[in-house]
């Protein structure tokens, strides 16, 4: 009942929306199109989704465009996408640290997550594995996260490859006898980690915060030691290790957005989305099986009075 009544107030507010066109500004300052970048994983589905809506409410012709967690960053540099909304900085390589330094692509600020990522693992694991969650415990115990292609080596599941290389930096770095195999996708990782829980098979997962997995289930994290300063994950010992730089997540811009569509930059600055907002969401789509534009259309009509101060 719940769900039927959340799917009408969606489905009232696409009609509305499509009636009124709701737009702040009638007269943009171009026709062209705002060209926002979607990535591999739903929580940046319903960041860049959100801001897409409301951007044509201001009046602005809107464009998802698939792109991939690293190339994306040259396509921003080059004015062919204007905006990601959701962009994870400890994810990220020389063409981001350098686009930012050249003023190719922009910071617009913090989008009001607050993240964590690191090495995953259910709670019955701590029997097979003693000492978890301690790092430390992995060097003994990799045989009990070991596959029949992996073993003696423990099977540690990483990010997709595009996403970079981070898990495979810190195993070769503190000399962890693992075989990091980097996940297909978001949805590829989910289903593995959902079979391995089913099954109560081992498992050890890169993965990150905010996310439904963590409403659903018993998953705990590998703790390390804290660093002296800055965790860097490619200059790790065995006995020192720190683990993961944590993320910031922003939004970030072609050098365009604020000259072509200023009053779209501004709204962009001040664009913002919290963990709970988001793991609500990302629960919907992904568990529930909502689509995303209704879940979408669902939180615009329920907080008008947060965004409309965002596009006036």
């Amino acid at each position: 009942m719940q769900h039927n009544l959340k799917r009408m107030i969606a489905a009232l507010a696409l009609s509305a929306a499509s009636l009124s066109g709701t737009a702040a500004w009638s007269q943009p300052e171009t026709d062209r199109p705002i060209r926002i970048a979607i990535n591999e994983w739903t929580g940046q589905h319903i960041s860049a989704n959100i801001a897409a809506e409301l951007l044509k409410k201001m009046g602005y012709n809107v464009e998802l465009v698939t792109a991939g967690g690293l190339p994306q960053f040259t396509a921003l540099a080059q004015n062919e996408i204007n905006l990601n909304p959701e962009v994870w900085d400890n994810s990220i390589t020389d063409i981001y640290t350098d686009g930012l330094a050249s003023g190719d692509i922009v910071n617009m600020g913090e989008l009001g997550l607050e993240p964590r990522e690191g090495w995953i693992y259910p709670a019955y694991m701590e029997e097979k594995c003693p000492g978890l969650p301690s790092y430390q415990a992995l060097f003994d115990c990799a045989e009990a996260f070991a596959t029949a292609e992996t073993f003696p080596n423990g099977r540690l599941i990483t990010y997709p490859a595009d996403w970079g290389t981070r898990s495979k930096s810190v195993v070769e770095g503190i000399g962890l006898p693992f075989n990091p195999v980097p996940g297909g996708s978001e949805g590829t990782m989910v289903a593995e980690l959902k079979s391995a829980l089913a099954s109560q098979d081992p498992i050890l997962m890169m993965f990150w915060q905010p996310h439904w997995v963590f409403a659903e289930v018993n998953m705990k994290w590998v703790e390390w030691n804290e660093a002296d300063g800055e965790c860097v994950e490619e200059e790790q010992v065995r006995d020192s290790a720190c683990g993961f730089s944590q993320a910031h997540v922003n939004k970030i811009a072609s050098n365009d957005l604020e000259t072509t569509w200023p009053k779209a930059a501004e709204f962009v600055s001040k664009f913002t989305l919290t963990n709970d907002e988001q793991n609500a969401m990302i629960n919907e789509v992904d568990q529930n099986g909502r689509s995303l534009e209704e879940v979408v259309a669902e939180w615009i009509a329920e907080n008008e009075t947060t965004w409309t101060p965002w596009i006036q």
